[in-house]
């Protein structure tokens, strides 16, 4: 399915192109209906379940992970004495390639896990090329040439504090009020524990 294409099935900007979403050649903006031959029907009823798998999909799409990286995230949030909603929604946060996409190095995240794979990306001044690995808070982020780095226009988030160009570090965890999402994690979690 085309990026822009998940965009409008989930009715939101997911910044799958990056940039891109935020001008008026975005499809959301141009074609505000979902994709596909019945795309301007109105909307059938959905179950319960249906609002809670659409919103699991969503997130996976969003982060770009597939099914299994998901559920086992899931299983680690929920293995946590916090929050299990909270706690999901942190761990993907704090993902290597989400941390890069953050920070503005990226315009995507696809964009991101691509430069952590190539090696361009240091942790703490060592090359980590694992996308998904998960940094703490006083983790050190630097690019390893800076001429590699495409400036984005998406916002710093409070738990990331970056130095010139070159150096970023993990403040602390981000709390959900300093995630910048839409997705329920309720209902991610209900999906779950069916």
């Amino acid at each position: 399915m085309d990026k822009c294409a998940k965009c409008r099935r989930f009715g939101t900007k997911l910044f799958l192109k990056g940039d891109r979403c935020l001008t008026p050649k975005c499809a959301l903006t141009r074609r505000n209906y979902r994709p596909g031959v019945h795309g301007q029907r109105p909307n059938t009823r959905k179950s319960e379940y249906g609002f809670q798998l659409l919103e699991k999909q969503k997130a996976k799409a969003e982060y770009g992970l597939r099914e299994r990286q998901f559920a086992n995230m899931f299983v680690k949030a929920s293995k946590s004495r916090k929050n299990t909603g909270e706690e999901l929604l942190r761990l993907l946060e704090l993902r290597l390639d989400n941390v890069v996409y953050r920070l503005g190095w990226a315009v995507s995240r696809r964009e991101a896990r691509q430069l952590v794979d190539h090696r361009k990306i240091l942790v703490n001044n060592k090359i980590l090329n694992i996308p998904s690995a998960t940094l703490k808070p006083k983790d050190q982020i630097s690019p390893r040439k800076i001429e590699m780095i495409k400036p984005s226009k998406i916002s710093l988030p409070k738990w990331l504090k970056l130095e010139g160009k070159e150096k970023a570090e993990i403040i602390h965890e981000p709390l959900r009020a300093e995630i910048d999402t839409d997705l329920d994690e309720q209902k991610i979690l209900e999906f779950y524990s069916r």
